[in-house]
């Protein structure tokens, strides 16, 4: 597996060690646990004695029973489990690991390939919420959890579709399962809820295909799968909150060279010249770095960053920008 960082490269003939951006903490907030409704279908009784077993000594029993009932030739007992396992494992921490260990992830994987899409939407929400925790990552992913996720991306609710693209990033943390996620066809889908997703669904698209992008075979196949043109479009919308964000898959993209010509037939120059001349401070800086990209070893890319305009924003920016900024445009 190859996986490619953006530090240290030359840029005509000098040594360029600071072109990555580092502070990416504020631009992706992490898939957390599933955001959606809690018992749509229980009484407020259920919810109770739920909770209160959850807080109590009983929680392992209670465990036991509903690993169990995901066995159950009863679609709605199958169903019900599959929720208050979600949802345990969504609002005690210390259950993600009496879960994985009451042998929840195999069942729980099965149900995500469910034709029926409450019960597929469970099945995908709870292995999310198990997968928080970094002990249960590889036990998922070597129970078989990559390829049903990506089905589920590609067929299930906008919900299931959601939380699999978290659920898929929270697995790509482990290195080894990046190139794994990528042949199983979780890219194109990807960016195709980058594209036509709600604003949840592009965030957690974008957040997972950032992760998958530092192996270059990922960055390539995001590329083929139409990539650029979402990102340019979403760079080119302040008002869409996801500047940064799309800024950011860019970064780790545009070193292959595939991603710099796509980029440019995207009509990406002028939307970066903008962000150089209006964005924020981050999102100059991050503008600032793509074209240094873009423009490394290309004599025709530099002159249409040049015709766009870019020499007196870069100028204004060398003169008061921060001083990372100065040293990007000073190159």
């Amino acid at each position: 597996m190859e996986t490619e960082n953006p530090v240290n490269y030359k840029y005509m003939g000098r040594s360029f060690n600071d072109l990555s951006i580092n502070d990416d903490s504020t631009a992706f907030s992490d898939c957390n646990s599933d955001r959606s409704g809690e018992f749509p279908s229980a009484s407020s009784q259920n919810r109770r004695l739920l909770l209160a077993c959850a807080n109590s000594e009983n929680s392992d029993e209670l465990i036991r029973q509903l690993v169990s009932d995901l066995d159950s030739c009863s679609i709605d007992e199958q169903k019900q489990a599959a929720l208050e396992l979600r949802l345990l494992a969504k609002n005690k921490p210390e259950n993600r690991i009496k879960i994985a260990k009451a042998g929840a992830i195999r069942p729980l994987i099965s149900l995500i390939s469910s034709s029926d899409p409450y019960l597929q939407e469970n099945g995908v929400t709870a292995i999310l919420n198990l997968s928080l925790c970094d002990e249960n990552k590889e036990l998922i992913a070597s129970s078989g959890a990559i390829k049903p996720l990506v089905r589920a991306l590609r067929t299930g609710t906008s919900t299931a579709k959601e939380n699999a693209a978290c659920a898929l990033l929270r697995l790509s943390q482990v290195e080894e399962n990046k190139v794994a996620i990528g042949r199983s066809g979780a890219i194109p889908l990807l960016v195709n809820l980058l594209e036509n997703g709600g604003f949840r669904g592009k965030k957690d698209a974008s957040t997972a295909l950032y992760s998958l992008c530092t192996v270059k075979e990922n960055k390539i196949r995001a590329v083929e799968a139409g990539i650029m043109r979402p990102l340019v479009e979403l760079m080119a919308d302040f008002g869409s909150n996801m500047v940064d964000k799309s800024a950011f898959v860019m970064s780790v993209l545009v070193p292959v060279p595939e991603a710099k010509t796509a980029l440019v037939e995207e009509g990406g120059i002028p939307v970066l010249v903008e962000i150089i001349e209006v964005g924020s401070q981050r999102q100059k800086e991050i503008a600032v770095a793509i074209l240094l990209q873009i423009c490394e070893d290309s004599v025709l890319f530099r002159t249409m960053v040049a015709r766009e305009g870019a020499i007196p924003p870069l100028v204004a920016l060398s003169q008061s920008g921060t001083n990372r900024a100065k040293q990007k445009v000073s190159y």
